[in-house]
């Protein structure tokens, strides 16, 4: 709010149809009314699901200069990774000639064999050219995918510029550009934040990461010696939010967000933790992900035995334990926790 900025949040509001998003190019079809509202000249499309640091103005500057329909954000990635991503073809003067989408075996870049050209999900579209490639394509039976469906069929028929990403943030690593799509990749994401050098700087006053901040107190830590053994609260390695208390319990190498709780000798390592999850006393918990309002019970062991956790929860193949919100978890139950507790009731089916 301090830069006069917001987002809004729009579901599909079923306007043209009783079907929720079916695809990227769906998705920005369905609430073109808000871009008509706008009357803009160009429309910025971003994907929600990667993090990086760049300046958009930019590439939007590239984009005008260029007279091109659409410009497309791309970065060079192993090849590899290419059937993760859409694999783009350039000419020499940058302008797009080819476009795969996760292609088994990708097109290589001529000077470097073992790197590809891969789209970000970062679009520009001048208006005009969104207009006419959206509408057609509502129409069509195709997956309604920008990928998948319109810039392949832009290819020949429109002007297409690869922009190439410039990264701002100010690390002397390679560029960081990271899809958290998926469980994993979104771990591997969060424990690059707790590295001892993280590749992802948070910290650079010059390009801060801009979030919601809620009204919490600052993060408490406990040690004491009751009689029956000291209680050393501590965190290694790990980023803490607001609001969280670490009573007695000790932390390695984990992400907590607010108002976590971990309590007398409890044990979390490698793991990552949403708002308002709390740890019982004596509870060992690592290799996990754990969803909003989890209250994990005294004595309860997760990411230990893999075998056993499958029994109960969602494992990743790097044996990533994961563990969906509003749950009440003890060694021998697993259940809501709404009927419990006020502060889940956000989470209660409404029938």
């Amino acid at each position: 709010s301090e830069l006069g900025e917001y987002i809004n949040v729009l579901p599909a509001q079923q306007r043209y149809g009783a079907h929720w998003y079916r695809g990227t190019a769906d998705a920005i079809y369905q609430n073109i009314y808000t871009i008509e509202r706008e009357e803009p000249d160009y429309v910025l499309i971003l994907a929600g699901d990667h993090v990086y640091k760049m300046d958009y103005s930019k590439m939007l500057q590239a984009h005008v200069e260029s007279g091109a329909d659409v410009t497309v954000g791309v970065v060079d990635l192993p090849k590899e990774e290419g059937r993760h991503f859409g694999v783009l073809e350039l000419d020499k003067r940058d302008r797009i000639i080819g476009f795969e989408e996760k292609p088994l075996h990708p097109k290589t870049l001529p000077d470097r064999p073992d790197s590809i050209c891969a789209s970000m999900g970062i679009y520009i579209f001048s208006l005009n050219a969104l207009y006419e490639e959206l509408i057609p394509d509502a129409g069509k039976e195709s997956e309604h995918d920008f990928g998948k469906n319109i810039l392949p069929q832009m290819l020949g028929r429109r002007e297409l510029l690869a922009y190439h990403f410039v990264d701002e943030n100010q690390t002397e690593d390679l560029p960081y550009w990271r899809d958290i799509g998926t469980l994993e990749a979104y771990y591997e994401a969060n424990m690059d934040l707790v590295t001892v050098s993280p590749q992802f700087n948070l910290y650079d006053q010059r390009w801060p990461v801009r979030t919601y901040q809620p009204q919490l107190p600052p993060v408490k830590m406990v040690f004491a010696d009751p009689g029956d053994g000291a209680r050393r609260g501590e965190a290694l390695d790990s980023i803490i939010s607001t609001g969280c208390v670490i009573s007695g319990g000790s932390v390695a190498r984990c992400v907590l967000s607010a108002q976590v709780r971990v309590n007398s000798y409890a044990s979390v390592e490698d793991s990552v933790l949403m708002d308002g999850v709390d740890i019982g006393r004596r509870a060992k918990v690592k290799n996990a992900i754990i969803d909003k309002y989890v209250d994990i019970l005294p004595d309860t062991t997760i990411g230990y035995d893999l075998e056993e956790d499958r029994k109960r929860f969602h494992v990743t193949k790097n044996g990533i334990v994961v563990i969906p919100k509003g749950r009440i978890i003890g060694p021998d139950e697993d259940r809501p926790r709404w009927e419990d507790h006020a502060r889940a009731s956000a989470f209660k089916p409404k029938s």
